[in-house]
């Protein structure tokens, strides 16, 4: 029956958070969160890959349930190559990004940069013919710089044998400031043949029983952001029942202190920990203290980046 339907909750990939460390750690202390993404692969020159990238996908990297590597292809050669390095690493499962925004991936036909030519789109979505044993996604914007851009891909989407599309209601021209543009992503969501997520600005509990109620017909959300500030968002859509500020304290704690302990064992020196943890910071627990912030990202030695935590959580 449809009001049976599953409604899945996605930790979409963000660049320069979502690492392997922060995944198994906030898989290990917070439940709801359906599946995991990486930060994506790319081809670069001599049509080979970044060694760390590599690493973040290797199934032995990972303690999460569902691991979903993303690949950045501009071209249908690109897009082979990289489905074919997660192949033989045992993957069966791949998110396609045409959604990044940043000037440089667009300028080079990748990310966002795709949205405006239906042929490309096409040309690379029929690679998947070749991987029949993996099952494929489309992370991908509405457009560049029109909204009804996605409207003219349809074809294309729906003719691919995909297994989802996550739409990040926003046009690539916007990155990530302005409003989402939520009657677009209804329109198009009539017209996707695929099970559909929105993603774009879901920080709390409300905002996602929002969507989910406007849009009955989608299959899922995928969160970024709102899961980097609230690390419990997802559990607690998914038991009905927000954190008590003691448990929400006491936890939050735990996965700092663990991160911590985490980078501390891989990155050299205190300046790269450092440097880690403040950009940790610029998203978690938003609704600290502004002066306590500052403190944090202010801090030049590890005594003084504690203090400040500490003041943080005492804070809660």
């Amino acid at each position: 029956m449809e009001g049976q339907r599953v409604f899945e909750l996605h930790f979409a990939p963000v660049q320069g958070y979502t690492d392997a460390i922060y995944r198994n750690a906030h898989a290990a202390m917070f439940r709801g969160v359906e599946a995991y993404y990486t930060p994506f692969i790319r081809v670069e020159r001599g049509n080979d890959f970044r060694p760390r990238d590599l690493r973040e996908c290797q199934p032995s990297s990972k303690t999460v349930p569902r691991l979903v590597p993303q690949v950045l292809g501009g071209t249908p050669e690109e897009l082979r190559l990289s489905l074919g390095v997660l192949r033989d690493m045992g993957h069966r499962q791949a998110d396609i990004n045409m959604g990044c925004p940043f000037p440089k991936i667009v300028r080079r036909g990748k990310g966002a940069g795709l949205l405006p030519s239906p042929e490309q789109v096409e040309a690379l979505l029929n690679v998947l013919e070749e991987f029949e044993d993996m099952r494929c996604s489309v992370k991908m914007r509405l457009g560049w710089e029109k909204a009804d851009e996605c409207l003219a891909l349809l074809p294309a989407l729906n003719a691919a044998p995909l297994s989802a599309v996550f739409m990040h209601a926003r046009l690539g021209t916007q990155e990530y400031k302005g409003e989402p543009d939520v009657e677009a992503f209804g329109v198009f969501g009539k017209e996707c043949a695929h099970p559909l997520f929105y993603n774009g600005d879901l920080r709390t509990v409300e905002d996602i029983q929002g969507m989910r109620e406007r849009f009955p017909f989608i299959r899922g959300v995928m969160v970024g952001r709102g899961l980097l500030a609230n690390p419990a968002l997802a559990e607690e859509y998914e038991s009905g029942r927000a954190l008590s500020p003691e448990e929400r304290n006491s936890r939050f704690r735990r996965f700092h202190d663990e991160l911590f302990a985490a980078y501390a064992d891989r990155l050299q020196g205190d300046a790269h920990l450092l440097m880690k943890m403040k950009t940790f910071w610029e998203e978690f627990m938003p609704w600290t203290d502004r002066k306590i912030l500052k403190r944090v990202h202010k801090a030049t030695k590890l005594t003084q980046y504690k203090e400040a935590v500490n003041a943080a959580f005492a804070e809660e």
